[in-house]
């Protein structure tokens, strides 16, 4: 039989907690600090501490397990540093350029620090695996990326630094790497559940990454910068920037209209969008008219992909463009929602209507240019909605379903790549049928390690303090014993909570705080790091040699006898 592991202290263990005061309105970041997790060393950049780094070792090794024996995928490390060449092999370099670490090195060779492998694990690959007898290929890695962040922000949830987990599958075939694709998903699920996470698996765009298929694995939460649009119906689940909508009739013509505008990244183009300004019922009885915050932007770059998204003011840039020494402006182009009436699409149609002809409403800024273009849909020829949903709206894939918006954290994703990296990179494979070779079909899956740990801590968090789950806390049990135990009373009960170990469970991760503080201060700082369960030698063991249990999480604190308490504790870690 095996022997149960042997008890840590506390005290042998450094983390720099309970000296420093809460502020008014503390984040879980805050705490993460205060409790002694981690430490910053530059703007979006931290210092994992030893609490961390178990913690994140937890995740990885969670993460790992469930790739290794379900996928058959073998671990490798990739360099951090990367070749630009190989990026502006692979088409990509110019499109992420501002978030890259650029640097030289003597020779003037120019590289970056990764912030994902997608060039290098396939120029490995290309240079390695030939035959289709080598697929289905699966490798993965845990790696530290780098990203340089415009605006670092809420902690470990968008730094410049950041620990990932990322899968790539090549497979022969594209049925073969569809399958693999859903397999992955199902893994993923089963990641998530494991750690208690209430994830969504939505529907989302592919971006700069490429393919033609993805899915986000979001946490809902306040802090989360995405939206998440579920239906209470049905399985529809997708990110707000690929979300359909029911597109309703032509509104009334006497709806008011408003204009929302943007410009250009290069400055050359006026983008005015036209909308309707009506109201809908938010429920309970509550009507709101959309306004500019309403304007789904990721709509507009569908037919203006180059619209600069964090531009607010954009006439003071086209004043500039249009002004006579400058005259940089080109085209002022019309985005109209398919909803609007007719006879306005008609006459923001084709070239620049005279003065006379618009409502007030519509005036364009002067000097007007003799270039309009004018655009109702998206690609595709998909009816153009240009307002966000919201909540309350209809579903687009069943007759009954009401749909909900919410914001919510990505903590993992998943591609499929097709030949997006293997044509340009040169990742062939041979052809059975043909003997001849034609591109692997890949596929990437990533896993936010270090963002995992961050957006745990702000979705649990109380104002008492952190509350992990058990799969990843630090330690899954913390005993603390008062003055009236002594270390032996402490360390007899560590050993009986693991004397008999449930067979599906095995011993659990326990910790002893021997530090030499009162009673008070160790529960403080106890509920402050979040362990989930909490074992007190106080009154009730000098009383009659029985335990205090606490789990802050499911609002247990009970007296329990010695013979009760593995049992005891072993239920509370089966629901957290």
């Amino acid at each position: 039989m095996r022997a149960p592991p042997a008890v840590a202290r506390l005290s042998r263990v450094w983390f720099p907690s309970g000296g420093i005061a809460a502020s008014g309105v503390e984040d879980a970041h805050s705490k993460l600090i205060r409790a002694g997790f981690l430490r910053q060393s530059s703007a979006g950049i931290f210092h994992m501490l030893p609490l961390g780094r178990r913690v994140q070792d937890k995740v990885e090794g969670l993460v790992a397990s469930h790739i290794e024996q379900q996928l058959g995928a073998s671990r490798v490390s990739l360099s951090s540093i990367s070749a630009e060449a190989l990026w502006e092999k692979s088409g990509r370099l110019d499109k992420v350029a501002s978030e890259l670490f650029r640097f030289s090195d003597r020779k003037d060779v120019a590289y970056l620090l990764a912030p994902t492998h997608e060039e290098e694990i396939t120029s490995l690959v290309a240079r390695t695996v030939k035959s289709y007898k080598e697929l289905p290929l699966r490798l993965y890695q845990i790696t530290r990326k780098y990203r340089d962040e415009f605006r670092p922000r809420h902690g470990l949830l968008r730094g410049r630094e950041f620990v990932m987990k990322d899968l790539y599958t090549f497979d022969s075939s594209v049925e073969s790497a569809l399958e693999t694709y859903h397999k992955v998903r199902t893994v993923y699920s089963r990641i998530f559940s494991d750690m208690k996470l209430p994830v969504l698996s939505a529907k989302a765009s592919s971006g700069d990454m490429g393919g033609d298929l993805s899915h986000e694995y979001h946490l809902p939460a306040p802090l989360g910068e995405d939206r998440v649009v579920t239906c209470g119906s049905c399985d529809y689940v997708a990110n707000e920037e690929i979300a359909d909508s029911v597109i309703s009739q032509e509104v009334p013509a006497d709806t008011p209209v408003e204009v929302w505008r943007g410009i250009t990244k290069d400055r050359t183009k006026l983008v005015n969008v036209w909308y309707p300004k009506w109201t809908t019922p938010l429920g309970g009885g509550t009507i709101r008219e959309y306004t500019d915050t309403d304007i789904n932007l990721s709509a507009v770059k569908s037919v203006v992909p180059d619209l600069d998204a964090g531009v607010e003011d954009a006439l003071s840039f086209w004043s500039t463009a249009t002004a006579p020494e400058t005259r940089t402006a080109t085209e002022v182009l019309n985005v109209v929602d398919s909803r609007l009436p007719s006879s306005l699409a008609d006459g923001l149609r084709g070239a620049a209507p005279s003065v006379s002809s618009w409502p007030a409403a519509l005036d364009p800024p002067e000097p007007k240019l003799p270039t309009f273009s004018h655009h109702e849909t998206a690609n595709g020829s998909k009816p153009l909605n240009v307002l966000r949903i919201r909540t309350h709206d209809k579903c687009p894939q069943c007759p009954s379903g009401i749909l909900k918006v919410e914001r919510a954290m990505e903590l993992g994703h998943t591609f499929f790549l097709g030949t997006r990296y293997s044509e340009p990179l040169g990742a062939m494979t041979s052809v059975p049928s043909s003997g001849q070779s034609s591109p692997m079909q890949m596929g990437c899956h990533g896993i936010g390690i270090s963002r995992v740990m961050g957006a745990v801590a702000e979705h649990l968090a109380d104002k008492t303090g952190l509350n992990w789950p058990v799969a990843i806390a630090p330690y899954s049990c913390v005993v603390i014993a008062g003055k009236d135990a002594d270390d032996a009373d402490a360390m007899q009960v560590c050993h009986h909570i693991n004397g008999t170990p449930e067979p599906r469970s095995g011993f659990l991760d326990i910790v002893l705080d021997d530090r030499q503080k009162p009673l008070p201060w160790k529960l403080t700082d106890a509920d402050l790091i979040g362990f989930p369960v909490i074992v007190v030698l106080g009154r009730e063991w000098r009383a009659g040699r029985r335990l205090e249990v606490q789990c802050r999480r499911l609002g247990v604190k009970q007296v329990v006898e010695m013979d009760d308490l593995p049992a005891v504790v072993g239920q509370l870690h089966a629901s957290l």
